[in-house]
């Protein structure tokens, strides 16, 4: 039997005291395009996700996790966290996305891990329920759900914005979270937490996604309203959110082409974030060292202020 090691590949900067403002570099990314969803492996430059970096402590030993959107960006970063940190993974993405969940299955089966690859769309309800399922019978339980998985395709204001794509931005982004977690409590026991996905977005909308930053709002509304419902369970809901994070949500029409240069400049630490600072945000709610945090949005935004 193979031996979990959730103390591998250290990176000082995770534990040393750092200046955060030059933690990372200020990146000056290339006009680039990938068509949606975008891969971590085409992505110029390079996202740190934290493979490097990430040291576990074994905060979230022994928990069996669903992460959706899981194989790239911030979904990946929060999943080598979890893993490190002692977590059993369940991984959904879209089939386009197999070569970046294959690259997690492999970095992290390689240190002792446990990763399951469950590929599919969420825009279809009937899979919203199947991945639930799924992830439970290849864990044999779960106790955390991260809804991760996200949509944002820029437009041309409101009057270009087509009813495909505000009706798909919604069916991912809150209505897949509606079905999936509804699901998911068939199953989750007291002392589970489910973390989403939310944005500054939700509270300073720009006019270019604004059918986006709309979800992101219903994501922050739909957590307080159900960790209102689930607290006396023991079950605890809240959720992050990020700021300008450099993933390739950001090349395959996340942002406008000519934009991506200054992409995260206007935050007061000056440059965009990398996943890997999302991952510590994540693992806090998904721990019982939050066992007192419900109905929280954790904002991560660089000091972009929310209310």
């Amino acid at each position: 039997m193979t031996q979990k090691n959730t103390q591998n590949h250290v990176g000082v900067d995770q534990l040393t005291f750092q200046n955060p403002v030059n933690r990372f570099p200020s990146i000056e990314p290339p006009q680039q395009h990938q068509p949606e969803p975008g891969l971590d492996e085409q992505l110029v430059p390079k996202a740190d996700r934290g493979e490097t970096s990430y040291r576990g402590t074994g905060r979230l030993e022994g928990r069996k996790a669903l992460i959706t959107g899981a194989d790239s960006g911030i979904g990946a970063a929060v999943t080598i966290a979890f893993a490190r940190e002692g977590a059993e993974v369940a991984l959904n993405y879209l089939p386009a996305e197999e070569k970046d969940a294959q690259y997690l299955k492999n970095l992290l089966e390689n240190e002792g891990h446990t990763v399951h690859l469950l590929p599919g769309d969420l825009t279809d309800r009937e899979f919203c329920r199947s991945v639930v399922d799924q992830a439970h019978e290849a864990m044999d339980g779960l106790d955390t759900l991260v809804n991760n998985a996200g949509k944002q395709v820029v437009t041309d204001g409101l009057q270009g914005l087509s009813d495909e794509e505000l009706e798909a931005t919604f069916d991912v982004n809150i209505l897949a979270i509606f079905r999936v977690t509804r699901h998911a409590l068939n199953y989750l026991p007291a002392g589970s937490s489910i973390v989403n996905s939310t944005s500054i977005q939700a509270y300073d909308p720009s006019p270019h996604i604004m059918h986006y930053a709309s979800t992101k709002a219903a994501i922050n509304n739909f957590s307080k309203g159900l960790s209102q419902e689930l607290a006396p369970k023991g079950i605890r809901v809240n959720a992050v959110a990020p700021g300008p994070i450099w993933t390739p949500l950001q090349v395959s029409d996340g942002q406008p082409k000519d934009a991506l240069p200054q992409f995260g400049k206007n935050t007061p630490l000056g440059r965009a974030g990398q996943p890997t600072e999302l991952a510590p945000a994540y693992v806090f709610l998904a721990s019982s060292e939050s066992s007192y945090v419900i109905g929280e949005t954790l904002n991560v935004t660089g000091g972009q202020v929310s209310p």
